[in-house]
């Protein structure tokens, strides 16, 4: 007997603190990936407004700066390295300046892996002076946290100095659903989902896979982590327009799934976390 029922009906738009209604698609780019500016643009066109650039010169950057009156249609994320307030100073008026842009909408602290790090960057002298004045003065509208280590991250989210978290979550790497999502619900804290492909891995098929059984396709893994209602945003990082439009597919088919298709997914993310490499 086939299970009839929805796991999730997901919305497709989202109402964030400080930043407004932003569609739950969100763009990114990685070092290693290229997106052609007037691709970018044509998203745009398509209603993904939540872009995350990865600081390196592509088609994302090449975007953003010829937005000019539409800039207030997009969310613009980027991730800062900077600990110290004087290295924080730098680095923000260098994307202010790489971009174009009078202000960015979301600077996650990069890759907050140990709890030293967030202590520097919330001492005397530390990064946190420089965002938190940025903010207040409008150039810089939220202030995130991009970390893999779920408990720091549940522990930075409880600390009131957040207005957004960027972790990992993905079928194969559901953890988050009981040391983060609880934290960030009961707070309002809006989270962001950056590796939902599992770098790839997911798209494969693994030695215990049953004998009927057929890898989906990279749109169903976002449809996965958009089926999460603890996730406001799941970030797709194609590499060239081909996988841009296919993955902008979810746009004009966007649903939840059932019961049975859902457990699935939950089955091969399983299967994936065994085989495919030590990534806790």
């Amino acid at each position: 007997m086939v299970d009839t029922a929805f796991i999730q009906n997901p919305d497709r738009h989202i109402d964030l603190p400080k930043l407004g209604r932003v569609c739950r698609l969100g763009l990114a780019t990685r070092g290693n990936t290229s997106l052609d500016p007037q691709a970018v643009l044509e998203a745009i066109d398509r209603g993904i407004n939540y872009l995350n650039w990865c600081g390196h010169p592509d088609g994302l950057q090449q975007a953003i700066r010829q937005l000019g009156p539409r800039r207030s249609e997009v969310c613009v994320a980027v991730q800062m390295s900077a600990r110290s307030a004087d290295e924080a100073h730098r680095e923000l008026d260098w994307f202010l300046d790489e971009l174009k842009t009078d202000y960015i909408d979301v600077v996650t602290y990069y890759y907050v892996e140990h709890q030293s790090q967030w202590h520097r960057i919330h001492t005397g002298g530390g990064a946190a002076e420089v965002l938190e004045a940025a903010r207040t003065e409008g150039r810089v509208r939220a202030i995130g946290m991009t970390s893999h280590q779920r408990p720091l991250a549940a522990e930075s989210a409880a600390s009131g100095r957040l207005d957004l978290l960027m972790i990992r979550y993905n079928a194969a790497h559901r953890k988050a659903e009981e040391q983060i999502f609880p934290v960030t619900q009961a707070r309002g804290i809006p989270v962001v989902a950056f590796t939902c492909l599992r770098w790839g891995a997911l798209l494969k098929s693994t030695p215990d896979d049953p004998d009927d059984f057929i890898v989906p396709p990279a749109t169903e893994w976002y449809r996965f982590v958009l089926c999460q209602p603890a996730v406001s945003v799941a970030l797709i990082a194609p590499d060239g327009t081909d996988e841009l439009w296919q993955n902008l597919t979810l746009l004009d088919d966007w649903h939840g799934f059932y019961a049975e298709e859902y457990a699935a997914l939950m089955a091969h993310g399983d299967r994936v976390y065994r085989h495919a490499g030590r990534f806790p």
